[in-house]
C-alpha cells in the first residue's frame, strides 16, 4: 500500500539516513496523501514513538493525520499539507533521538509548533553581522539550541527560536509576552551556558520585590530569606540547568548572585550575564537605573509580561516605558511572544487568548 521511493537522488536528498517517499498517481492531486518515513534503525523509531506509541498518538491528535508504525517505518496518511508537516515533525524528533534526548509530550508539542510555523529563514534570526546572509544555511528548530550541564534546550515555538538567537548575539534583549513562553527559563539557560563556556565570570539575577496583589506583611530572616520567595522561579530554572551542589557552590562563591532590584543601584556589572525578571513591575526610574548598570563584556536579558502589572494603577510600568524609549537604539533586541508561543499546558494558551480578547473589548 505504501511504496518506498528508492532512487539514488531521493536517497541523497534524505537527511542523515531518514528517507521520505510518496505514493500517489502521477499528475493527480488528491486531498489524501500517503507517505512513508523510514528511520535508520528500530531503536530510533522506538524512542521517537514513545511508550505504547503515545508520541505518535499525540502527533495524530495535533495534526489530524493517521500514523501507522511498522518496525523502523511510519506510514503517514492525511492532507498534503498535514503529511508534509508530520514529516518535518518526525525529522526533528529523530534529530533529538540521535542526540540521546528523551522524547516526551513537551518535545512533541514543540516539534509540531515549529513544523507548523515552517522553516526558519535566516533573516528572521539575529546573526553576527560579519556573516553574509547568502553564506548561511536555513536553520531548523533542532539546529538552534542551548547546552548546559544538565540538558540541551531547543526552541518549542518560532518565538522561542527568535529569542534564543537574539540571546546568543545581542548585548541586551527584551523578552516580552505572556506567562509560559519560556522568557526567564531560556535567559537563565543562556546565562548558564555562557558561564560554563568561560565567556562570563558571573550570573546576576534580579527581580522587583512586588507582591502580586497581596500584602504578605513582615518576612523574617536576613536579606536572602526575605527575597527568596520572590526569586523562586529563578532558582527553579538554575536547578534545572545545573546539579544542585554546583548551584549552591557558585552561589556561595558569588559566581551566581541573586539580588532584589533595589540593591542594584550604584553598581557597574562587568563580565556578567544579568537577568531582570518580572520587569513589568519596575517603575521607569528603576528600569533606567537597572539598564545603566551595563558594563564591559556583559549581556542583559529583561523579561516581563505587560498584561500582568502589579504596580498601583497610577504608576507607569518601567517595561512599557523602556520599550517605547529604546525602540530605535542600536544593540537592543526585542522578542514579542504571542499566545501561540506558550509551551505550558495548551489550556494556558487559551486562557491567555481569552484574557487578551477581554482586554481588547
Amino acid at each position: 500500500m505504501y511504496a518506498k521511493v528508492s532512487s539514488k537522488s531521493d536517497k541523497n536528498a534524505a537527511r542523515s539516513g531518514a528517507k521520505h517517499s510518496t505514493n500517489h498517481p502521477a499528475g493527480q492531486r488528491s486531498e489524501i496523501r500517503k507517505k512513508l518515513y523510514e528511520f535508520e534503525d528500530n531503536r530510533l523509531a522506538a524512542v521517537v514513538g514513545g511508550q505504547h506509541d503515545r508520541n505518535l498518538a499525540r502527533i495524530e491528535q495535533m495534526l489530524g493525520v493517521v500514523l501507522i508504525n511498522r518496525g523502523n517505518r511510519i506510514a503517514i496518511e492525511g492532507s498534503a499539507e498535514r503529511t508534509e508537516t508530520a514529516l518535518r515533525v518526525l525529522d526533528d524528533l529523530c534529530d533529538m533521538a540521535r542526540q540521546g534526548r528523551e522524547i516526551d509530550t513537551g518535545e512533541v508539542d514543540g516539534a509540531v509548533r515549529m513544523a507548523e510555523a515552517g522553516p526558519i529563514a535566516n533573516d528572521q534570526l539575529a546573526q553576527p553581522r560579519a556573516e553574509a546572509p547568502s553564506q548561511r544555511p536555513v536553520p531548523k528548530g533542532s539546529d538552534i539550541k542551548i547546552t548546559t550541564r544538565n540538558r540541551v534546550i531547543m526552541p518549542r515555538s518560532k518565538g522561542q527560536a527568535d529569542y534564543m538567537s537574539k540571546l546568543a548575539t545581542a548585548d541586551m534583549v527584551f523578552g516580552v509576552g505572556p506567562a509560559g513562553t519560556g522568557k526567564t527559563y531560556l535567559a537563565v539557560a543562556m546565562a548558564v551556558a555562557r558561564m560554563l563556556a568561560g565567556e562570563i565570570d558571573r550570573i546576576i539575577l534580579s527581580r522587583p520585590a512586588v507582591e502580586a496583589g497581596e500584602n504578605l506583611g513582615f518576612l523574617p530572616g536576613d536579606l536572602k530569606d526575605k527575597v527568596d520567595p520572590y526569586l523562586r522561579p529563578l532558582y527553579d530554572a538554575l536547578y534545572d540547568m545545573m546539579p544542585a551542589e554546583q548551584v549552591e557552590k557558585r552561589i556561595a562563591s558569588n559566581q551566581i548572585e541573586i539580588a532584589p532590584l533595589a540593591y542594584m543601584r550604584g553598581r557597574t556589572l562587568a563580565n556578567a550575564f544579568v537577568i531582570l525578571d518580572e520587569a513589568q513591575n519596575t517603575t521607569p526610574m528603576q528600569m533606567k537605573m537597572f539598564l545603566t548598570r551595563f558594563g564591559e563584556n556583559s549581556r542583559m536579558a529583561i523579561c516581563g509580561d505587560p498584561s500582568q502589572v502589579d504596580l498601583p494603577p497610577s504608576v507607569t510600568s518601567g517595561l512599557k516605558h523602556a520599550l517605547n524609549k529604546l525602540r530605535d537604539v542600536d544593540g537592543i533586541a526585542v522578542t514579542r511572544f504571542e499566545a501561540s508561543d506558550v509551551v505550558r499546558h495548551p489550556l494556558v494558551g487559551r486562557i491567555v487568548d481569552a484574557y487578551g480578547d477581554d482586554d481588547g473589548r
